[in-house]
């Protein structure tokens, strides 16, 4: 399937396998609660829900960061609960608790979900790249995402974000928890095709709760269900990197790079940068992973350990970024200054 030229870009370079000086930044969450503009345009919207429902306003948010810093690369203003939200399940966000699902608690409450209708409710997000596109400056791409089927499962059957009760669930009757995984991997590959088709130049997949897996589980429950989804999109898509955020996974992470095939692993904060270096990055493009507590703080503290980021990883195919998402507290200022460093290299 054919899409349209997008002008080469620093990320996808780095995404790819090459090394790029000084290497690409982009940030997890970055365009959010930390910004004034961005609480302008929540208030407006109404919900969070809201918000990523309105291509127009959720367009502006996935913007306003690239016009305050010299960022490498935007991300759509989604969130991973769209693909439960796509497939009927009730969602909703409660301001100071998070998200709120309707849970699926046995095999039989599988047959609530509405595999029909689930391109009509991803449009929006698909309406929101159409609509940034154009506005990113050249050589700026612009990352669509999904959850992993993992983490997606947690809330759908926890109801939040407790990951207990799809672990029940998977121990008691793998073989309908997994009929709950095949659903979600089908439906995450169609939805980020429909991202790229739109018009994103790179995509994420984000297993928040990676590391809540025992490790005689992660293979089952993490990687291979990734790993078909990696397929699924390569076998239209082959060109468009994947970059694959197993948070927490800790040593498992050499295996996930092996067995999902990625083009690039982001790594959380926990991660060793020896480790990032000398295990993972021999093998793919490595991200990540300055605490994002540090992004808060600033200061001495910040700069040196960016300067040691950079000095560590930047000999290889690395993209700059946080080993989770920008805290709310998270002072402006601080931002601009992360990205001034990077920049030039500390």
């Amino acid at each position: 399937m054919l899409r349209p030229h997008l002008p080469q870009s620093r990320l996808v370079s780095a995404l790819t396998g090459r090394t790029v000086d000084p290497p690409p930044i982009w940030l997890m969450r970055q365009a959010g609660r930390y910004l004034p503009e961005y609480r302008a345009v929540r208030a407006k919207a109404g919900s969070f829900l809201d918000l990523c429902l309105n291509p127009e306003f959720a367009a502006e948010v996935t913007l306003q960061p690239l016009r305050r810093f010299d960022l490498d690369a935007a991300i759509v203003f989604s969130d991973i609960l769209m693909v439960p939200y796509a497939l009927g399940q009730k969602v909703e966000f409660v301001e100071g608790e998070g998200p709120k699902l309707k849970p699926l608690r046995e095999a039989k409450d599988l047959a609530r979900l509405d595999q029909v209708s689930v391109e009509e409710r991803f449009a929006p997000v698909y309406e929101t790249l159409a609509r940034t596109v154009p506005e990113l400056p050249d050589g700026v791409p612009v990352i669509g995402f999904c959850g992993a089927p993992w983490t997606v499962a947690t809330y759908m059957v926890g109801g939040g974000k407790d990951q207990a009760a799809a672990r029940f669930w998977a121990y008691r009757d793998p073989a309908s928890f997994q009929e709950l995984i095949d659903l979600l991997v089908e439906t995450s590959i169609g939805y980020l095709r429909g991202q790229v088709k739109a018009g994103a130049g790179a995509l994420q997949i984000f297993d928040s709760w990676a590391g809540s897996l025992p490790n005689d589980e992660f293979a089952c429950w993490c990687s291979y269900p990734t790993r078909a989804i990696v397929a699924g999109v390569k076998a239209t898509y082959a060109e468009i990197p994947i970059i694959g955020f197993p948070r927490g996974c800790g040593a498992s992470a050499e295996s996930y790079a092996q067995e999902t095939k990625v083009d690039a692993i982001s790594c959380d904060t926990s991660m060793s940068l020896a480790y990032m270096r000398e295990t993972l990055q021999n093998r793919l493009a490595v991200q990540g992973n300055l605490d994002p507590l540090l992004l808060v703080t600033g200061g001495a503290h910040l700069e040196r350990r960016t300067k040691e980021i950079l000095d560590l990883l930047s000999g290889g195919p690395f993209v700059f970024n946080l080993g989770h998402g920008i805290l709310p507290e998270t002072p402006p200022e601080y931002v601009a200054r992360l990205v001034e460093l990077v920049k030039r290299k500390a």
